[in-house]
């Protein structure tokens, strides 16, 4: 393993709940309803996700946190 620190910066975190079947959905709602309708631009860092501990991704229960980096 390599160490990465992230670049400072505001992001915005949604959650997305159910399978990873239906992530999709999620990202849909955040790039195609969400940030059109916010003040924010996407800001040029990394995105990403953030899992509970035992995810497994057909669990109908799981959550994963989405990290999604912006800027005014």
């Amino acid at each position: 393993m390599e160490v990465f620190t992230l670049p400072e910066g505001k992001y915005a975190v949604f959650i997305h709940k159910g399978p990873a079947s239906t992530f999709m959905q999620t990202l849909t709602y955040i790039y195609e309803t969400w940030l059109p309708e916010s003040p924010y631009v996407i800001d040029d860092r990394p995105h990403f996700e953030r899992l509970q501990e035992g995810y497994h991704p057909a669990d109908a229960e799981a959550e994963e946190e989405v990290w999604v980096p912006i800027r005014l």
